[in-house]
């Protein structure tokens, strides 16, 4: 990877370049596009090179000509829409826009699209940077990272928004090397696998939260330099933590400087405002039937795995990428050629950069926000689907958090919001997620959500948090949740790190460090997730006593645990549940334990299994059951695991 010609080149992009761009698979144009470190006829310099069809003249301006016009003008490759010039004696950290001038004669100042990094907001302009220097030491795990497949693994995700975190006493932010220095050590205390940034391209308004994004290239300087996020990342993945950005490429905003009619014209953005206007945000789409559009986010896809060895991503807003009208009210509805309301040529696009994003980096993951029943996201596109490794399981969260809504009194009126999500669980290969968009406007936090008295919300946070652990599907957190938050998000303010010296945040937080501990070390939690064969009900009907009772099983025969959630505030004293064997059970987890806030109501001697059908299952056992609580059991295979069990007991 190098952005910056040791000898004498040609100044002009190749036509075998110029052929991928337009055809819409140049998966390099960052090379090629954009402000590089350049050596031409002898002279070191800068070249610069943008994509503007219809533009009348470009020029460079900058604080190296006190951003006057016309001094340094690109010239237009033939037949390309592709403007490109040299500027000797320029290096590194130097501001430039290009000052566009339209058919109309219209002059504007753009930030460069391809720009690798930008100045601190509300400044706009974009900064001349050579991202070739940093050495990184994360070999090891990146050829970890493609050899294995992540489906048979266990996964949880930290979903983290840089700035909210943490903050420093001052109210500034951290830094990425500071924020890596802080994070990594709570990230493995709490035994995460990865963590998941909210957008961290460079965009405009803090408010956003990066979802309005003006420099797709660019790692937004709010926080450090680019070298900063590349110490970030490599010292995330030297202590096997994976590194999963948010990625936004539905829509971008129209500030002036941004991608918006960029040469004069709709040009990232539809010709057709009904189609480019995304009202409800005040965005533009992206236009998909633009094959260039289509090299520019290709790009960006490999540009972050190839540069910063990013793990992943999690593609915001699928749903509004497939439909026309998703999250787009229009005074009348768009419809495709055929009449129905997808986006053909952005499905189009989609599998497009699955394909070719794990063609070149096989490990990665490639993570699907989609809201509706469009089938076989995360099916390879050889069977007719969109080719992501993962989907977020949206109608479970928004079905569960429902049911814990609810009194306890009243959950037996309401068990099929718990049970329905195993209808469709093998459907897709998915992930729970409790993120972000479940804390923020007026929603609550998880904690605030539960019902009852103090006791009761943490109580019910732990059973919450056990069903997401023991369900199919890989995992996710948005901070902040390990430990109680109580208020819901506030993006301008750090965590309430402060409750972590009220005794029920720091029991909870124990509890979660432990859950997830514990999650790591039973494979049948997680080895077959997306299998059906690592699921299997015990007792799925139980809604008078709002209890339910299944088996999470692994790849070996015999693997396997048996998991009780209880949704009610009693307590059982003597309840029989089917077990599929004979022999020795112990209780291996309990969400009521006294260290983790809880009532104590355990299992703490084996308990043996008789010869009883029961549930379906050829034989039976008596267990205590906690109030608003998960147990779980294993059985006792052989003599040292109950030699084990002695000591530890």
């Amino acid at each position: 990877m190098v952005f910056i010609a040791e000898q004498d080149v040609d100044l002009f992009p190749s036509n075998f370049e110029l052929y991928l761009f337009h055809e819409g698979t140049l998966l390099e144009s960052y090379k090629m596009l954009g402000a590089h470190l350049f050596s031409y006829t002898g002279t070191k310099g800068v070249r610069f090179s943008v994509w503007a069809p219809h533009a009348k003249s470009i020029s460079v301006v900058g604080d190296f000509n006190n951003w006057t016009g016309g001094e340094h003008q690109l010239q237009k490759v033939p037949a390309s829409g592709i403007w490109v010039g040299f500027i000797p004696s320029l290096g590194e950290g130097v501001l430039y826009k290009y000052e566009i001038e339209d058919a109309n004669g219209t002059k504007k100042l753009k930030a460069d699209p391809y720009a690798f990094y930008s100045e601190v907001r509300p400044n706009t302009a974009s900064i001349v940077k050579c991202l070739s220097q940093y050495e990184w030491k994360d070999k090891k795990w990146l050829s970890q990272r493609d050899r294995k497949s992540s489906k048979n693994k266990p996964m949880l995700i930290y979903e983290l928004h840089a700035g909210s975190w943490k903050k420093k006493q001052d109210g500034t932010f951290y830094t990425y090397r500071e924020l890596a220095d802080e994070l990594l050590d709570y990230v493995m205390e709490h035994n995460f696998t990865h963590i998941e940034l909210m957008p961290i391209m460079e965009h405009p308004y803090d408010l956003s939260w990066g979802y309005q994004v003006t420099g797709y290239y660019s790692v937004t300087s709010r926080y450090g330099t680019p070298e900063d996020f590349m110490y970030f990342v490599d010292k995330c993945h030297q202590h096997n933590i994976g590194v999963i950005l948010d990625w936004v490429p539905v829509h971008f905003c129209r500030d002036d400087h941004g991608l918006g009619k960029f040469d004069g014209t709709p040009l990232y953005e539809p010709s057709d405002s009904k189609k480019a206007d995304r009202t409800q945000w005040g965005t533009y789409n992206f236009d998909f039937t633009k094959l260039e559009v289509h090299s520019f986010l290709l790009s960006n896809l490999a540009f972050w795995m190839d540069v910063y060895h990013i793990d992943g991503f999690r593609v915001d807003a699928v749903s509004s990428l497939i439909y026309l009208n998703h999250d787009n009210p229009q005074p009348e509805k768009l419809t495709n050629q055929f009449g129905g309301e997808e986006n053909l040529e952005a499905i189009a696009f989609i599998k497009k950069a699955n394909i070719s994003i794990f063609k070149r980096f096989p490990g990665v993951l490639m993570i699907a926000e989609e809201a509706t029943e469009y089938p076989l996201v995360s099916a390879p596109t050889s069977i007719g689907g969109l080719g992501f490794n993962y989907k977020w399981n949206m109608g479970w969260v928004n079905d569960v958090l429902t049911y814990m809504k609810h009194h306890p009194s009243d959950r037996k009126f309401h068990h099929n919001l718990l049970t329905f999500s195993f209808f469709y669980a093998f459907s897709e290969n998915f992930i729970l997620p409790f993120s972000h968009d479940d804390v923020v406007h007026g929603k609550k936090s998880l904690l605030d959500k539960m019902p009852g008295d103090y006791w009761q919300k943490f109580a019910n946070l732990r059973l919450l948090y056990g069903y997401l652990m023991t369900h199919p599907g890989k995992k996710l957190l948005f901070m902040g949740g390990e430990f109680g938050q109580f208020s819901e998000w506030k993006e301008l303010e750090e965590l309430d790190w402060h409750l972590l010296d009220y005794e029920s945040h720091a029991k909870l937080s124990l509890y979660f460090q432990e859950l997830h501990q514990f999650y790591r070390a039973f494979s049948s939690l997680w080895r077959l997730d997306h299998d059906q064969a690592g699921f299997q009900w015990i007792d799925a009907d139980n809604h008078i006593q709002s209890v339910l009772t299944f088996i999470r099983r692994g790849k070996r025969k015999g693997d396997y645990v048996i998991v009780v959630c209880n949704f009610s505030t009693e307590t059982y004293e003597n309840y029989r549940i089917g077990v599929p064997s004979l022999g020795s059970y112990i209780e291996v987890f309990n969400s009521d334990l006294e260290a983790y806030g809880g009532s104590n109501q355990l299992n703490k001697t084996p308990i043996t299994a008789v010869k009883e059908a029961w549930h379906n299952q050829p034989y039976n056992m008596t267990i205590k059951v906690p109030p608003l609580g998960i147990s779980i059991f294993m059985k006792l295979t052989n003599k040292r695991q109950r030699r084990i069990y002695q000591i530890e007991s």
